[in-house]
């Protein structure tokens, strides 16, 4: 949990248009020690304010008055010059078709209406990690010979993961749009771990995993799924196709880290 002040380095941008919930949304970030907040009601006064001053951090509001919060990151993430702004989504919404998108952009971290300072704080934490401020595994563990395979459709959310990694430390990394793809990796490429989305064309995430497990010659690697699907019975399908762990798209990066640690740990004691 994150204690008042360790998030006072950090420069954001808040796109909120409504002046009551920016109110109450800078008061929470006074309480977690974000304290350097510039403050837009629209996305084209967003844009403006980043190209004045590029933040490290945008926390927005879904629906704005001349864009959607999801339209806007979509445009960060093509833009060169603001591709690499961490964003945080700020909203009551709920609805799956709603939240998909901008889940596959690249974001890290969606913050509900009303939320809690610990809330707050968890996606600040990976924000942090996103933006490689907190320390890397380096200084813990050898990761010269860690490779990674990733595995998404969606360029946004491999972009955001691979950055993540590298921020880890991790430079060995094969990207793969699909299962299909990564499978035809594994042919040729052997890794220590794969992170992988469950929805995917020509080969779906669970699709994937019963590939590695059943007929890949690298049938005990670590597979982390990484996904927005919400469905149980499709999550279960998943677990017993023998995923080593299952988490929520946006991802925390905390939970590669430990996932990565446990592998090292095996590492050295085998």
């Amino acid at each position: 949990m994150a204690i008042s002040g360790q998030f006072g380095h950090l420069q954001a941008l808040l796109v909120e248009p409504s002046a009551m919930q920016a109110k109450i949304i800078r008061k929470v970030c006074d309480e977690v020690g974000l304290t350097q907040v510039q403050l837009v009601g629209s996305a084209a006064d967003a844009d403006a304010a980043m190209r004045a001053a590029r933040p490290d951090v945008v926390l927005s509001a879904l629906y704005l008055p001349d864009r959607s919060g999801t339209e806007l990151l979509i445009a960060m993430r093509a833009d060169p010059l603001l591709k690499h702004v961490a964003f945080i989504l700020i909203s009551s919404e709920t609805r799956l078709q709603a939240l998909d998108p901008i889940r596959q952009s690249g974001i890290c971290g969606i913050v509900p209406k009303p939320f809690t300072s610990h809330q707050l704080a968890l996606a600040l934490n990976a924000t942090v990690d996103y933006l490689g401020t907190n320390d890397t595994l380096d200084n813990q563990y050898d990761l010269e010979g860690v490779r990674v395979l990733l595995v998404d459709d969606s360029h946004n959310a491999r972009k955001f993961m691979r950055g993540v990694l590298e921020n880890l430390g991790i430079r060995h990394i094969i990207e793969a749009s699909n299962g299909k793809e990564g499978a035809a990796v594994l042919e040729g490429s052997m890794v220590d771990l794969i992170i992988t989305d469950y929805n995917m064309p020509e080969m779906d995430g669970r699709e994937f995993v019963e590939f590695v497990r059943t007929r890949s010659w690298q049938r005990s690697v670590p597979i982390l799924m990484v996904t927005s699907e919400t469905s149980e019975s499709r999550l279960a399908a998943v677990e017993e196709a023998g995923v080593s762990g299952i988490c929520d798209k946006p991802f925390e990066p905390s939970v590669v880290r430990q996932l990565l640690e446990r592998i090292l740990e095996q590492g050295t004691t085998d």
